[in-house]
Order: C-alpha cells, then structure tokens, then sequence
C-alpha cells in the first residue's frame, strides 16, 4: 500500500505462526481481498523463515516462523479533501 505521511490505515491486522514442522497435503489457494465504498487503498505481505512463497506439497518444512500483515484505508472523496485543506 503506498503510503502518504500522516496517512496511517484506518484498519491493520497481523498474524505470527511458528511451527516445528509444516507439511501440506495440497496446494494451498490463497487470496486476500478488501472491497468498500468509498474507494480504499489496501495492501498485505509476509515475511518468512524456512518456508518459501510458494509450498509444494508432501514436501516437510522445518522450523517455519512466517509473520503476516494487512492494512487497509478509505480515500476520502475529492470533496472532501477540499474541504479539510479549506478549514486548516
């Protein structure tokens, strides 16, 4: 999400996972997506150790620490905008 200074996001989530061992039967399918009116402006990433982007399955990956993050935030109308940019 690029960010705009003093523009913090209006909603932030995260997530650790450690695991000794991680095994997938499958694929996983994964996706993230954020949807509003007003139009937002969202993004999200992670960080991983011992686990790459891409899983395969029936393959055992040791000592994983993956660390997940979103952060989403409404754009306000033009209108509006102005109308903050007017009163300071």
């Amino acid at each position: 999400m690029s960010r705009r200074r003093g523009d913090d996001p209006d909603i932030e989530i995260g997530a650790v996972v450690r695991a000794k061992k991680l095994r997938f039967n499958s694929k996983p399918k994964t996706d993230i997506e954020f949807r509003g009116e007003p139009e937002i402006e969202s993004g999200s990433g992670s960080k991983r150790e011992n686990l790459p982007d891409e899983v395969e399955p029936g393959v055992t990956y040791r000592d994983v620490h993956v660390r997940w993050g979103a952060a989403a935030r409404i754009v306000p109308p033009p209108e509006l905008e102005q109308e903050e940019e007017r009163d300071d």
